[in-house]
């Protein structure tokens, strides 16, 4: 089993930068592939990026391509996100999630879910 907790999120201006961590217990971590997904009010829950077991590949929706960079560290049982030129519309929760499948874009896929942290961008 593998239990995820997020941190990293806050306020910032459009046009800023925040950087998700993604903290996993467990020692099978680098057997996940791991994902952020998003979750705005009134809205369900959306695909954000997603990373293979080392790394090598990763997949975002179109909506973030070029202004957000998923990576893992393995020895520090941990996943990023790494978000440029933040949108108001980038406004969401954002949950980490792990799988035992690779490159997954549906949130039925993964099997374990972090908490969650808000990222709120202002004009």
């Amino acid at each position: 089993q593998v239990q995820l907790v997020e941190s990293g999120g806050g306020l910032v201006q459009a046009g800023g930068s925040l950087r998700l961590s993604c903290a996993a217990s467990g020692r099978s971590f680098s057997s996940y592939g791991m994902g952020w997904f998003r979750q705005a009010p009134g809205k369900e829950r959306e695909f954000v990026a997603t990373i293979t077991l080392s790394g090598g590949s990763t997949y975002y929706a179109d909506s973030v391509k070029d202004r957000f960079t998923i990576s893992r560290d393995n020895a520090k049982n941990t996943v990023y996100l790494q978000m440029n030129s933040l949108k108001p519309e980038d406004t969401a929760v954002y949950y980490c999630a792990a799988s035992r499948g690779l490159l997954l874009r549906r949130a039925n896929e993964y099997d374990y879910w972090g908490q969650g942290t808000q990222v709120t961008v202002s004009l």
